[in-house]
């Protein structure tokens, strides 16, 4: 039990500092492409399912994906000098950036279990 706790808390904090820096980086263009939203939209889908795929457990998934919801959310507010890291200039990039965790964490955490499938034999495939 406790070793799933310790995963639960490592995916968390992973998520969160996965979260910060895609939040910092999301409106990185190069020669005026988006290329920091997609490569934080594309990271945090990738780390999402990895945490599932490695672990075979939902629950390392979801907590990876709060993390990066949560690092979003404190990024997001005002500072107290009233600095902002998302701003009106690349509005498309941040909404896009703010939707594409938990899209990821919901898709991800809501696929079934496929490796109890039974095949066509009547036995169930191998994990």
């Amino acid at each position: 039990m406790w070793n799933r706790v310790g995963s639960w808390a490592i995916a968390l904090v992973v998520g969160v500092v996965y979260g910060a820096a895609g939040s910092v980086a999301h409106a990185s263009t190069l020669w005026g492409l988006p290329v920091g939203v997609v490569v934080a939209v594309v990271g945090a889908a990738a780390l999402i399912l990895a945490m599932r795929l490695l672990t075979h457990d939902r629950w390392c998934a979801l907590a990876g994906g709060l993390g990066m919801m949560l690092a979003t959310f404190v990024l997001a507010q005002t500072s107290p000098g009233g600095s902002t890291i998302f701003t009106t200039v690349h509005q498309t990039e941040a909404l896009v950036w703010m939707a594409a965790p938990p899209l990821a964490t919901a898709l991800v955490v809501a696929w079934p279990d496929l490796s109890r499938v039974r095949d066509g034999r009547g036995t169930t495939s191998p994990r």
